[in-house]
């Protein structure tokens, strides 16, 4: 089928022929011999064709006439221009009218016969064409614009329907506006198939803007050549309004019962975009100046359908900017990345008006809204990584060039996918699901081929253009360039917040670096400097306890029974501060952990310590594996369960220690159903003890910090909260408790940082 469209397309611009309104001269430059003549020059200059061939121009030319031609020429910088030149004929002198073009090394004069109008006429056509670019230039929306672009042009040209035809990336068309005659069937709406407007006819449309045909059905009139010029057949008559039609042109719109055919190419940013095609059902024939006018409305309409388009997407592009700015907002309040991204998730959707989103950060996939399952976006990262240019990739029929995709094209008929770490697996998809879509065709598009004799597929007419219907499947909604603008623009506003964050994290770390060192200096004077004179003096209080205590009275014994109390409490609570200082410094030796053992050793050393305690140990289910530092975790453990003992002044002592699933914790609204299927557990240590009061919640895992006398519920320093907010911080989680004054406390906490990876 390529091979034939192409052999066709040839003879579209080298046809050999004009259509028969009209005469055609070729002449070579720089001495204006006469190389072509169309054959029906006698019949409008009573002149025969052989005649004027190898002759100069000046055989019909006044030398005026000819500085007239070479001077349009100039000023239209070598291309083409309008002219308008008399003949002295045996008929009389005859006036005419067109265009005179420099094509390679040869000039092409392209006349008409001029029609003497009416001057009287002349004022409302002028004002008919500020009129109407006046109107044209007031509307703001596209559909209202390309609607009245049709109803202008129907007025000057009073053609029976005029439509504007607009291109897809396809290639094919649609009817996005028509102003037709009342008993006319309407086109508005239906779609053509891209070979209905073959490559070359799109190309001819985009360097010629207007197209004008008066009788599709009138004979073509043969170009003649001069001996020694090239074949007429290789005249390229691209830029010539009388170039004749092709026949499948012809019988095209001879079964859409046309006759007579104005094309108004629609030009934006170099590139065709559609075309304002006009239909008559009898030959109509338009004044040179009605299609000035139409050309000059073709042009004008072009640069405002640039602006106009330009202003949905200035529409859409300042939409989605606010957005930016308030999900980089939230975002940039967020510590973690993970976080920020789903902070809020419903803003990351509308970014770019999808329906479901995904984020894959190395091995973990976090899922928003109507998503495939994570198995299926790490295939498809898979297929589409090799495939991404400049960051992004995307596609509103994703089965079309990845068939597995077809197995979710409820969810993810269209994808747009960014790779915002060229180092690290990272990458955020939006998913859009299919649409299914009715697509209205003028007449059957699989007509517009026939098989061949030599069974090749061959470009033949459709003989119907009634309504054919199709329904097109595993297509999304198509991705408008301003949100695929839109996509990058966030990329490049992450990657910016991440090198602001990592920069101001550097920052933080020199600090808690320089922090951590003097923290070591600290517990190093603690434990040589300060540990060294405390012991002597308890030392020295004890000896003088031990051999003064005949020459004291009762006051000094009591007062050195003090001072070794409290050097003996100075020195806990220097111990607790360099074994605190320790936990942030030391490496943690993470291994796969079975709880149920760590909790047993547990129980059996509390069991020990406190032979004759009268608590109920309740362990409801067992606990999971959990990758921790074991020798840690046993000391969260040991210091909750010994504070459940402690604090408790019941008759009977009871303390739980358990777990809570995602789903439970859903229940308690705790997160996100979402995010449930890949949330750590919840572990609790649950007592019936004295609880406490509201006020002090907030200060309980403050060091030192003490809510009662140091001789109520077995005394202690105040540091085993403090510890273990510590090591379950450095295991990546956090701790909180809920407690109702005097009927008990629960104690929870993660093992893991807050991490959603789905399944």
């Amino acid at each position: 089928m390529a091979n034939l469209i192409q052999s066709e397309s040839h003879l579209l611009h080298t046809p050999g022929s004009i259509q028969p309104h009209g005469i055609l001269f070729s002449l070579t430059e720089p001495n204006l011999i006469i190389t072509h003549v169309s054959q029906n020059i006698a019949e409008y200059l009573g002149i025969s064709p052989q005649s004027l061939l190898n002759q100069p121009i000046e055989k019909l030319l006044s030398c005026e006439q000819i500085n007239a031609i070479q001077q349009t020429l100039y000023q239209a910088k070598g291309n083409s221009n309008s002219c308008q030149l008399s003949f002295s004929t045996p008929f009389g002198k005859k006036e005419f009218e067109g265009s005179v073009h420099r094509l390679a090394n040869m000039i092409i004069l392209e006349l008409e016969p001029k029609i003497i109008e009416k001057v009287e006429n002349l004022p409302d056509f002028f004002a008919w064409v500020s009129n109407a670019l006046a109107n044209l230039q007031k509307t703001s929306n596209l559909s209202e614009f390309l609607h009245l672009v049709a109803s202008e042009v129907k007025n000057i040209t009073q053609f029976d329907r005029v439509m504007v035809y607009q291109f897809d990336a396809q290639d094919a068309g649609e009817v996005v506006a028509e102003a037709k005659r009342e008993d006319l069937y309407p086109y508005l709406g239906l779609h053509y198939p891209a070979p209905d407007i073959p490559e070359e006819s799109r190309k001819m449309y985009l360097e010629c803007r207007l197209r004008y045909i008066p009788h599709l059905n009138a004979p073509p009139v043969d170009i003649v050549a001069a001996e020694n010029a090239i074949s007429s057949l290789s005249v390229d008559l691209t830029c010539i309004h009388l170039r004749s039609v092709d026949t499948c042109c012809v019988a095209y719109h001879h079964n859409m019962g046309v006759a007579a055919l104005l094309v108004i190419s629609l030009i934006k940013d170099g590139k065709l975009w559609g075309l304002v095609s006009c239909h008559h059902q009898t030959p109509k024939y338009l004044p040179h100046a009605v299609r000035v006018a139409c050309d000059l409305l073709g042009q004008f309409a072009s640069l405002e359908l640039a602006n106009k388009i330009s202003q949905d997407e200035l529409d859409d592009k300042i939409k989605l900017r606010s957005l930016h700015s308030q999900v980089l907002e939230a975002m940039a309040q967020k510590d973690n990345f993970r976080e920020a991204l789903l902070s809020p998730f419903a803003r990351l959707l509308e970014l770019v008006n999808a329906q479901g989103a995904a984020i894959s950060l190395d091995d973990e996939i976090i899922l928003v809204g109507q998503t495939p399952r994570s198995e299926f976006i790490d295939q498809l990262i898979e297929w589409i990584d090799p495939q991404v240019t400049d960051s992004i990739f995307y596609t509103d029929s994703l089965s079309k060039v990845y068939p597995a995709a077809a197995e979710y094209k409820n969810v993810a008929s269209g994808v747009l996918l960014l790779r915002i770490s060229q180092v690290r697996r990272y990458y955020l998809l939006w998913f859009r699901p299919e649409v299914i879509q009715t697509v209205n065709w003028a007449g059957n598009p699989l007509e517009s081929f026939q098989l061949g004799a030599d069974g090749n597929l061959v470009l033949c007419p459709r003989k119907s253009f009634e309504l054919w219907q199709e329904t097109v499947r595993f297509v999304s909604k198509p991705w408008k360039m301003s949100e695929v603008e839109s996509a990058i623009e966030f990329r490049n506003a992450i990657i910016g917040l991440i090198l602001t964050q990592a920069d101001e994290l550097a920052k933080l770390n020199q600090e808690l670096e320089r922090s951590n060192l003097e923290l070591a200096s600290f517990a190093f004077a603690a434990s040589h400097d300060l540990k060294e004179p405390l012991r002597g003096i308890h030392n020295y209080s004890v000896f003088m306890l031990e051999d003064y205590t005949e020459v004291l009275d009762e006051i000094g014994i009591e007062r050195l029974q003090t001072l070794v109390r409290l050097t003996q409490r100075m020195e806990s609570l220097i111990d607790v501060l360099l074994k605190y200082s320790r936990l942030g410094q030391a490496e943690l030796n993470l291994h796969k952990t079975d709880l149920n053992t760590l909790l047993r050793q547990v129980i059996d050393v509390f069991c020990v310590s406190y032979p004759e305690n009268d608590l109920e140990i309740r362990l409801p289910r067992s606990l999971p594996l959990v990758r921790c530092d074991a020798i840690l975790i046993n000391e969260v453990f040991s210091n909750l369960l010994s504070n459940a003992f402690k604090y408790n002044n019941k008759a009977e002592k009871w303390v739980e220690i358990g777990y809570l699933e995602p789903r439970e914790q859903v229940k308690r609204g705790w997160i996100d159903a979402q995010l449930a299927a890949t949330a750590p557990p919840v572990f609790y240590v649950k007592d019936n003890g004295i609880g406490i009061r509201d006020h002090h919640q907030e200060t309980i895992f403050r060091l030192f910090k003490r809510l009662h006398a140091q001789n109520k519920f077995g005394g202690g320093i105040g540091a085993g909260l403090t510890i273990t907010k510590k090591i379950v911080e450095r295991h990546g989680g956090i701790i909180w408790a809920e407690s109702i004054y005097r009927e008990g406390t629960i104690f929870y906490f993660t093992l893991e940082s807050y991490s959603i990876k789905s399944n």
